[in-house]
């Protein structure tokens, strides 16, 4: 989201010069809102003000923020009584560290249009119920932004992680800058700094995080709102470099001449306005096995997309790009080993628990594959004999038990992982991937045979391998609600809201994870 602030104030809130000034701070596990209230608590009693500070933690890390609340009174009569909870619409300062955080104080009314100003990062912290939808569950983002801005007397807001990830930083100490930049507390900045600095932890660090959220607010207070121009990233020359992705930094010369062969047959074969689809797709399928299985996937589009009469719209195209990579990249055992082996994944692991240079970091897994996943590895027909053989699922199912936890980060069972991983290269060979081409190309007839009636109607029969995603029983899952959709259509086919009625029949399948929704639609059609 773009960095974007509404309204500031100058300067301190107008006000009683006896009433408190009250700030409520929600913030969920991680983010830093003790520190962010132990700062304020400071920064206020340094200045020689009265301040109480409580704090109510929310029932789960993502269904409930904790809420600091803190009462400030310049006048530190030794008779005045400060309250322990924010009352509705009577508190002046919001700060949420996350969008729907603001959201949720607007829900609890501790906003006032007459009285509030609410300072929040506009970034997004997925909550659990927003991520079990098979779909795109994320909440609205622009019912919340015009909530505060009319529901608030100042609504200033910024991608305040992106400034604190930019310094190595928690969240907390952005807040803090944009704070101080948005003139709500009668305190000058460097008060707010000398705070920072007496806390004698990661205080370089989290300066340089205030420091750039205050200029961000102060740049855009003063109305430099203009977006950054970015370059594209797909490459139009001949000699196309190895994107990030498509697993060839270490491969063979040959191989990576193949891979800029095929990059240049896509750019000469396809509209433009595809390129940057199709240059993903090959990058993952690639990465996901090798060169030839990336031409292997552009022989499918291009087969899809000379059914196509409008190239340079280039829907059915754009589709077939999207969809037939993710078939072609499918979730097996050797996928999974493979992800989890890479060098990139524990230097990822260890930024995101902010580990240091000298801090030593264990990864434990827990992994259970089923009998399914192992059939799947095997040579075809040993895969499909064993599957038969209840004597053999019995076998296997001992011997696979109930999963265990494993240190992925000890040489023993990284070695273990690696291994597996390097069975890329039987793939094709296995049970699974017969599996997945047979389904694949039957998928694409089905396509191919739609297409010649209605253009429209085989884009929406692409777009349902949405559906299928995931490995065990959410592969199975998806794999159901993917062929009742599909079921629908000698019922659609030569109607003119086919295509419309399937792009239903498919949201309502995303819509939630048991498919009663769906089924509820196909029954009525």
């Amino acid at each position: 989201m773009s960095d974007a602030v509404v309204g500031r104030p100058k300067d301190a809130i107008p006000r009683d010069p006896g009433a408190p000034i009250t700030l409520a701070i929600l913030a969920v596990g991680g983010q830093g809102g003790g520190v962010l209230s132990g700062w304020l608590l400071q920064l206020a009693e340094g200045q020689g003000w009265r301040v109480q500070t409580t704090s109510v933690p929310g029932v789960a890390q993502r269904t409930g923020a904790t809420i600091y609340y803190l009462e400030m009174l310049a006048d530190a009569r030794a008779d005045a009584v400060l309250a322990l909870m924010p009352s509705p619409a009577a508190v002046d300062i919001i700060i949420a560290a996350e969008l729907m955080e603001a959201g949720r104080a607007i829900q609890r009314g501790l906003v006032s249009p007459q009285r509030t100003t609410m300072i929040a990062s506009d970034h997004r912290a997925y909550a659990v119920l927003e991520k079990v939808v098979p779909g795109d569950g994320s909440g609205d983002e622009s019912v919340v932004l015009d909530a505060a801005r009319n529901m608030s007397k100042h609504f200033v807001h910024a991608n305040m992680e992106a400034i604190s990830n930019r310094h190595g930083t928690m969240i907390s100490a952005a807040l803090f800058g944009a704070v101080a930049a948005a003139g709500v507390l009668p305190f000058a900045r460097e008060a707010y700094e000398q705070t920072i600095r007496a806390g004698q932890v990661g205080v370089a660090a989290s300066l340089a995080a205030f420091a750039d959220a205050y200029a961000v607010i102060d740049r855009l207070n003063a109305g430099d709102d203009a977006p950054a121009q970015v370059e594209s990233a797909v490459p139009t020359s001949a000699a196309v470099p190895i994107r990030p992705g498509a697993g060839l930094a270490g491969g063979t010369r040959s191989a990576r001449e193949a891979y800029t062969a095929l990059h240049r047959r896509m750019r000469e074969s396809f509209a433009a306005s595809t390129h940057a689809v199709l240059g993903e797709g090959i990058d993952a399928v690639v990465d996901f096995q090798d060169v030839r299985y990336g031409i292997e996937y552009l022989d499918r589009v291009e087969v899809i997309s000379k059914l196509e009469r409008d190239c340079d719209a280039s829907p059915l195209t754009l589709a077939a790009g999207r969809y037939i990579a993710q078939a072609m990249v499918y979730d097996d055992v050797v996928r999974v080993a493979d992800l989890k082996t890479r060098a990139g994944r524990f230097e990822r692991i260890r930024n995101d628990v902010g580990a240091g240079d000298q801090q030593i970091v264990e990864v434990t897994e827990f992994m259970h594959p089923r009998v399914e996943e192992f059939c799947a590895l095997l040579p075809v027909r040993l895969g499909q004999g064993l599957e038969r053989s209840p004597t053999g699922i019995r076998l296997v199912s001992l011997i696979l038990g109930k999963g265990k936890r494993v240190r992925t980060d000890s040489l023993r069972w990284f070695i273990v992982l690696y291994c597996v991983a390097g069975l890329r290269r039987f793939r094709r060979g296995t049970f699974r991937h017969q599996v997945e081409i047979r389904h694949l190309e039957q998928w694409l007839e089905t396509v191919r045979t739609v297409a010649i009636e209605d253009l429209d109607l085989a884009v929406q029969v692409l777009r349902c391998r949405r559906l299928i995603k995931g490995y065990a029983d959410t592969h199975v899952r998806g794999l159901s609600k993917f062929d009742r959709a599909l079921a629908v259509l000698p019922k659609l086919q030569g109607r003119s809201d086919a295509a419309a009625q399937l792009a239903a029949v498919l949201e309502a399948a995303l819509s939630d994870e048991s498919g009663d929704a769906m089924d509820t639609l196909v029954a009525s059609l």
